[in-house]
């Protein structure tokens, strides 16, 4: 396999063994790693986030990591031409680009190009999350359906966020979100990408989730989250869309104890790794499924 030319993208749920995975390909093939995590960006929040440790930073080149305040917010479109620079960077030095992360929005930017979608005004956007929030899940993929039928196949019903992302698209702009994919045009050929996607059975994945999750209190979660309260960011920020904010602000108030803490944030997890597995089975059929032991011979044979 003549890998000189190509782009090496890494994907799977959260505490999948990702970020493990891209160090050990990038040392391999003398590559150099970017990000592809919304929420590893920030530099305020290393451990919620599972950013990798100096110790991994340091055995090879990592880009777009820990580089932007939460202060500020960060969009698909700033992140895919970061991510386009430090493509050409790592080759202009003939090493390969190793993407790793969990943000499937970020991979579908790189792979198939960033869909330019009029901005969807926030009092129609929360009109519309209202309405999902109250029909529920079912019946709001239902009402999608009547207005556009063809996401029927191509949504998964039980996709909450795709759901409402075409609802939004479709009310705005008067056309299918599908009819605004096909105008977009991919930065890159589809041949220039080795897409892996890391997994491991359920009970292995909820034991490995656990394990971090202690971790992460061991290595000082909770003093993150006070030192990040601190600077008094509005509720509805994106930035508390990472698992564990509002929990330990839970446990800070004295609310509930550090046993339904855990609790809490591995069940969070546990949730978010379901939807991260939904997004792949919808929208990442041509990517490679590796467990452990498979990727561990695939890696091998590079």
């Amino acid at each position: 396999m003549d890998l000189k030319s190509k782009i090496i993208l890494i994907s799977g749920p959260t505490a999948s063994g990702k970020s493990k995975a891209a160090i050990k390909i990038a040392k391999k093939l003398n590559g150099e790693i970017i990000n592809a995590d919304s929420m590893q960006v920030y530099k305020e929040l290393n451990i919620l986030t599972a950013r990798p440790s100096k110790t991994d930073l340091n055995k090879i080149d990592h880009h777009l990591y820990g580089f932007i305040s939460v202060k500020k917010n960060f969009s698909v479109g700033e992140w895919l031409k970061l991510a386009k620079k430090n493509i050409k960077k790592i080759r202009d030095k003939n090493k390969i680009p190793v993407l790793v992360g969990g943000t499937g929005l970020y991979f579908k930017a790189l792979t198939d190009g960033l869909v330019k979608i009029p901005k969807i005004p926030i009092p129609i956007r929360n009109k519309i999350r209202r309405m999902q929030n109250n029909l529920g899940q079912k019946k709001f993929y239902l009402k999608l359906l009547k207005i556009d039928p063809s996401v029927k196949n191509r949504i998964d019903p039980t996709d909450s966020q795709r759901s409402i992302r075409a609802y939004e698209v479709i009310s705005i702009s008067k056309k299918s979100i599908f009819e605004w994919y096909k105008k977009t045009k991919p930065s890159f050929k589809k041949d220039q990408f080795i897409k892996i996607y890391v997994d491991y059975p359920k009970e292995i994945l909820i034991n490995k989730i656990s394990k971090r999750v202690d971790q992460m209190m061991k290595n000082g979660a909770i003093q993150e989250v006070k030192d990040f309260l601190r600077l008094d960011l509005k509720s509805d920020s994106n930035i508390f869309k990472v698992i564990g904010i509002r929990e330990i602000k839970e446990f800070i108030d004295k609310k509930i104890s550090m046993h339904d803490l855990k609790l809490n944030i591995v069940t969070k997890t546990r949730q978010y790794a379901k939807r991260q597995r939904t997004w792949f089975r919808g929208q990442m059929s041509d990517w490679q499924k590796f467990d452990a032991e498979a990727l561990s011979k695939f890696i091998k044979k590079l």
